[in-house]
């Protein structure tokens, strides 16, 4: 993964990870320091991560690491995608009348 310009890590929450998987991330994310870019997206905030990686110590080196030297963006607001699914029924119900 270092030779990547960019990692995207999607929606990071919807799967916990055992311990062979979080040390896995942890071994890439300190590896990219200083080679690469990375994003997450996630809908949680750091303090619940522990419950995606289960070992707190683990998860403050993980956090720790991503934290360092990043740019951290808070998105918050409506969905887009329900938007989109209301306006397509809304759509499709007009269409039907």
């Amino acid at each position: 993964m270092k030779r990547y310009d960019l990692v995207i890590f999607d929606e990071l929450r919807y799967v916990s990870f055992d311990k062979e998987g979080s040390e896995i991330l942890f071994n890439l994310i300190s590896n990219r320091i200083n080679s690469g870019s990375i994003i997450i997206t996630t809908n949680l905030l750091f303090d619940p991560w522990e419950e995606i990686f289960t070992d707190p110590i683990l998860t403050t080196a993980i956090v720790d690491r991503l934290a360092f030297k990043s740019h951290i963006i808070n998105m918050s607001g409506d969905s887009y995608r329900i938007k989109e699914t209301k306006d397509w029924l809304n759509k499709k119900l007009n269409n039907n009348t």
